[in-house]
């Protein structure tokens, strides 16, 4: 769907504003950070099908001296109208990234491409293309910066899945990537992760022990309530609900329970819904409930996912995590560069401030845990102390 010119005029104008409030660095972060939620726009990324925002996104923006990227034409859409999601797609460069992730002292940042990634050129040769592009790429900015920079690596579509598993193969085995993105949704139906289709991905996946970063895609109906409603803003944290309680209900954490599975944005809905879901199963017997999946069964696997905190860490959704997810399933995320840096800031912040039970605690949350989960990452870091 692409984007009207009153909608696209009236976010940029906000995310302008939104940007132009923040100075270089208002606040000093003292805290490590590693960051497992964070997006890299390679410049053949918007050749494609995908819209390049003009400049006006990242202008306003500086830190240290380092200017945003500014695309050297305002708008470029092809056939395929853009992101179906709406949300346009911001320019990037690594030198601007290396100085917002010092801005925020994000000691390490795991780079994935977000929706919808290189599947928005549909299931072809085209589409294994662009993720080998991408993958490789990325693999080039991690061998430039290991202990600072690594990979979550980009699929094609899952429904291709000779391409898909060729792709884990080359990403994992020789570039060494840290894991996987996957979508919550693949082609023009409602293709969730726990279609028994991608069975032979997750079967691969799990023998590799792998860590799966979920990211949300846009749902079938592409649809705005009103121009202001983009999908990411209101409809992917239902996405990523769906797909986790798809991924529960088929048994696919009890099936492959050697994949790392995180869920963005703190698992969307999940935390809220989950009690809905499970508690009508609560003491019934299994053998009435369709999909035959169990209160405790359904409270584990809620609990193996790891959770991100990217735009999620308000004090009301941390004290509801803390109750319902291990601690040592939580992850720094900033969504960097696909939300406004004041609102990165701001979650920082109340990250920053909220009172954890003890500072062991917090320092899993902002950069223990990311270790634990991502062992090439810590054996960098190491080197280099």
């Amino acid at each position: 769907m692409r984007l009207t010119t009153f909608t696209s005029t009236a976010l940029v104008a906000t995310l302008v504003e939104a940007r132009s409030t923040l100075t270089p660095r208002q606040a000093q972060p003292q805290q490590q950070l590693i960051d497992v939620h964070h997006h890299f726009v390679p410049d053949f990324y918007g050749e494609g099908k995908l819209t390049v925002l003009a400049d006006a996104i990242h202008s306003q923006a500086s830190f240290n001296g380092s200017r945003s990227p500014v695309p050297s034409h305002s708008v470029a859409v092809d056939a395929a109208g853009g992101d179906p999601s709406g949300w346009p797609v911001p320019s990037w460069n690594i030198s601007f990234d290396d100085a917002f992730s010092a801005s925020l002292n994000i000691t390490a940042r795991i780079l994935s491409l977000t929706s919808p990634g290189a599947p928005i050129t549909g299931t072809n040769e085209t589409t294994r293309a662009l993720a080998r592009r991408t993958n490789e790429f990325c693999a080039s900015l991690q061998e430039a910066q290991p202990s600072r920079v690594g990979c979550f690596a980009a699929l094609p579509d899952l429904l291709d899945t000779n391409g898909t598993l060729a792709e884990i193969a080359y990403a994992l085995d020789e570039l060494n990537a840290d894991g996987v993105t996957l979508f919550t949704r693949y082609g023009d139906g409602n293709y969730y992760l726990g279609n028994p289709l991608f069975d032979p991905i997750w079967e691969e996946l799990n023998a590799r022990k792998a860590v799966v970063f979920i990211h949300p895609a846009a749902p079938v109906d592409h649809t705005l309530v009103n121009p202001f409603m983009l999908q990411p803003l209101i409809d992917y944290p239902q996405e990523t609900t769906r797909t986790a309680i798809d991924l529960i209900t088929v048994r696919n954490r009890q099936r492959f329970p050697d994949t790392k599975v995180i869920l963005s944005h703190a698992g969307g809905n999940l935390p809220w819904q989950f009690t809905r879901f499970a508690y009508s199963r609560r003491g019934v017997d299994v053998s009435l409930i369709a999909d035959n999946v169990t209160w405790d069964q359904a409270v584990s696997d809620l609990r193996s996912f790891y959770y991100d905190l990217a735009l999620s860490s308000s004090p009301e959704k941390l004290d509801l995590l803390l109750d319902l997810i291990p601690h040592d399933h939580l992850l720094y995320g900033s969504d960097f560069p696909y939300a406004p840096i004041a609102g990165v800031t701001n979650f920082y912040k109340a990250l920053d401030e909220y009172s954890f039970n003890s500072s062991e605690v917090r320092d899993q949350v902002f950069f223990g845990n990311a270790l634990d989960l991502l062992p090439r990452l810590a054996n960098a870091i190491d080197s280099t102390n």
